[in-house]
């Protein structure tokens, strides 16, 4: 790796940590806070008899203790998804699909067997990516369909391209964060915003996809 592709891995790592650190203290963070804060509450309404108060005080500390739960089981799948490093590529983007078309209410196609052959470092890659282009289009429409694609190229590397039918993204700004994981892998990202969606194309070199 270059001088320059270090610094901007070193960079995107950083950057990675600071977006983690900000979601746990606004997160989750502040409702553990907010639980702690809520258990006092209840405890003085046992101690001064006022037994209804304090059962309305925990049931609500209950919901946001499972609402902190859930979330911090989100981040741990985000991070690395077990059903990746136990089941493989094509089983863990199913899970991700299910579970952002489910929430969605998004049909999303997938044809990405051809991943499956490809070292563990571009499968992590390429399954960020596609899970990062995915929130994306969420927060963009949401959109009503998504269709994913991964075919090898003729090269021997691998081509993922997502599109998708929600309003069209035309901030170049929005795909910092992706471009900048592609470029970690020496690939190239195509964008093309028009009138009917979104669609990205991920292109790695042979070399980025070896196991």
């Amino acid at each position: 790796m270059t001088e320059d592709g270090l610094d901007r891995l070193i960079a995107a790592e950083q950057d990675e940590r600071r977006r983690l650190a900000l979601f746990l203290h606004d997160g989750p963070v502040q409702n553990l806070s907010g639980i702690a804060l809520m258990i006092d509450a209840a405890l003085h309404s046992i101690d001064t008899g006022k037994l209804d108060d304090a059962r309305h005080v925990l049931n609500s500390a209950l919901d946001r203790q499972r609402t902190t739960i859930r979330e911090l089981r989100d981040l741990s799948f985000a991070l690395e998804p077990v059903v990746l490093r136990d089941q493989g590529f094509a089983p863990a983007v199913q899970a991700l699909a299910e579970q952002i078309g489910t929430a969605n209410q998004i049909r999303i196609d997938l044809d990405v067997e051809a991943a499956d052959d490809i070292g563990e470092a571009a499968q992590v890659a390429t399954y960020t990516i596609i899970r990062e282009l995915l929130d994306q289009a969420v927060r963009r429409g949401p959109p009503t369909t998504v269709g994913v694609t991964i075919r090898a190229t003729d090269e021997g590397g691998l081509e993922t391209s997502v599109s998708d039918d929600a309003e069209p993204e035309r901030r170049r700004r929005s795909f910092e964060a992706v471009e900048e994981r592609v470029k970690q892998l020496h690939g190239t990202i195509e964008v093309d915003a028009g009138d009917h969606g979104t669609r990205v194309v991920v292109t790695l070199p042979s070399y980025a996809t070896r196991r």
